[in-house]
């Protein structure tokens, strides 16, 4: 059910994806899931829409997952008038929904405040952010008082550290030397 206002704190949320348009006249929706893993959301009951900055929440009736879109009924939206003022509003998701990801892998929230370490042992900087963007994403990490942009690439990560709150990769020759000199 559709409530007017909700009172989530949306860094406790991640983005699933976005409504893209009406389908049909009954008040489905076409939407986008920005996710690996579509099909883990197969059974999801409700979901957060994102309208005028408030997280509301709306539940679902029905969902058809095709690949990365699928075919959502919302409980309360019942024709395409009312469909159509949803189109283009973000989804999103409790964190605690995400789903479970091998010990190696990671979700960006998860690893700001990990350390970089680099093959030698040393210590490059503390995660402060990472940059998602359409080439590479990026670890924006913190080198002695430097902010510096590491890709985020499967070539570079040698292995994660969960426990210790470490990310121990092989930086590309001289990525450092451009951020100190």
């Amino acid at each position: 059910m559709r409530a007017d206002a909700y009172s989530i704190n949306p860094e406790s949320c991640f983005q699933l994806g976005y409504i893209i348009k009406p389908h049909g006249l009954q008040g489905d929706l076409s939407i986008f899931l920005d996710t690996d893993q579509p099909e883990a959301y197969q059974t999801m009951e409700s979901v957060f829409v994102q309208i005028k900055q408030k997280l509301v929440p709306f539940s679902i009736d029905h969902l058809q997952i095709r690949g990365n879109r699928a075919i959502v009924g919302f409980d309360n939206v019942n024709n395409i008038e009312e469909a159509e003022k949803l189109k283009g509003n973000l989804l999103f998701l409790p964190l605690d929904m995400l789903p479970p990801l091998p010990p190696d892998q990671f979700y960006y929230h998860e690893v700001i405040d990990y350390t970089i370490i680099d093959e030698s042992g040393q210590k490059i900087g503390r995660i402060t952010q990472v940059f998602e963007t359409s080439g590479n994403d990026l670890f924006a990490v913190d080198h002695r008082g430097h902010e510096v942009l590491i890709p985020v690439q499967d070539d570079f990560i040698v292995r994660v550290d969960h426990e210790k709150n470490e990310i121990h990769m092989r930086l590309p020759d001289g990525l450092l030397d451009v951020y100190l000199n």
